[in-house]
């Protein structure tokens, strides 16, 4: 039989991303409702082996929904990458009387809540991050507002990259990952889109598309790179001195993190977080939250570890096709 959840904790963890502040007020609101405590833990794994825990009261997070960020704030913690860690980690909730925890954050945070798992405290993730690198789950927290603050900035660079008659290499974030790279690619009208996933590093290709486009009075050129590549300088330096064409590199950075959500990221972390309540009080652990096929699910942690994530094939030649 289920143990009774009596005292729900939650944490943010790893890099943080629009929309957190809205399963954060989801989770505490409907724990609350169902009868359930809900202690705030804060700076990730790193807060709650410092013992940073607070108590949360529906009033607490009052007006955070349209906040970027996180208000219980984030932090990486190498101490609870080791079984010591993860044991005082456990000890700590025990003490505190947390019986439960929720865990927002991207693959590396479901590896710590699931070692806590193993220590008996019932833990579920939700997928809180930018990169949308979390193969279970066709959408994760902080993507969509991300992509949206990408590709108003791109727009903005590409009209007076097309004022000057450059090249523009747009370097996004998105860890290992390529889409932010490609959904931007696509929506702001690319030439090339380099995604770690496709990549070939053949710079002569490029080189010979911007020469060809130039051929045929194309007076402009835009480039969107992925953070998994990288090195936009040297690439601009390179397709200068290769094409004659001026090229500018672009690295917009941690501006993609920030900002107030979408409402797409407000809504859809508002009903993960509701639904990690409430499977929590059901008794589950070791789950994750996930959004596939038109639905809100969860899924067994090292199942959803062990899925693997590539970019759609058919995205990826659309991506091409469109570029022409």
């Amino acid at each position: 039989m289920a143990k009774a959840i009596k005292t729900i904790g939650i944490l943010t963890s790893g890099g943080d991303a629009p929309g957190m502040n809205a399963a954060i007020r989801a989770v505490v609101r409907k724990a609350i409702s169902n009868g359930v405590k809900v202690k705030g833990i804060k700076r990730g794994y790193q807060g709650l082996l410092n013992e940073e825990i607070v108590d949360m009261q529906a009033r607490s997070v009052s007006d955070i929904i349209q906040r970027g960020g996180t208000v219980l704030g984030t932090a990486r913690c190498q101490e609870f990458k080791t079984e010591a860690g993860q044991k005082k980690g456990a000890e700590i909730c025990h003490k505190h009387g947390i019986d439960g925890l929720v865990v927002i954050g991207g693959d590396g945070s479901y590896q710590g809540a699931q070692a806590l798992s193993r220590h008996g405290i019932n833990t579920i993730g939700l997928p809180g991050t930018i990169d949308l690198d979390i193969a279970c789950t066709d959408y994760t927290i902080g993507f969509d507002t991300a992509v949206n603050t990408a590709m108003q900035a791109i727009d903005k660079v590409r009209d007076t990259s097309s004022s000057h008659e450059r090249c523009s290499i747009i370097e996004v974030m998105g860890r290992n990952a390529g889409y932010i790279a490609l959904w931007c690619g696509v929506a702001n009208g690319a030439e090339d889109i380099l995604l770690p996933e496709k990549y070939d590093y053949n710079e002569q290709n490029i080189i010979n598309n911007i020469i060809n486009n130039r051929k045929r009075g194309k007076t402009h050129h835009l480039i969107i790179n992925a953070e998994g590549i990288g090195h936009s300088t040297s690439m601009a330096r390179r397709i200068e001195a290769a094409t004659g064409v001026e090229t500018r590199a672009t690295i917009l950075g941690y501006m993609q993190r920030g900002g107030s959500p979408t409402c797409k990221d407000r809504y859809y972390a508002s009903i993960m977080g509701c639904l990690a309540a409430d499977i929590l009080c059901e008794g589950k652990t070791n789950r994750v939250i996930g959004y596939r096929h038109g639905e809100f699910q969860d899924f067994d942690i090292e199942d959803a570890l062990a899925m693997q994530k590539d970019i759609p094939e058919y995205e990826y030649r659309i991506s091409k096709l469109l570029a022409i």
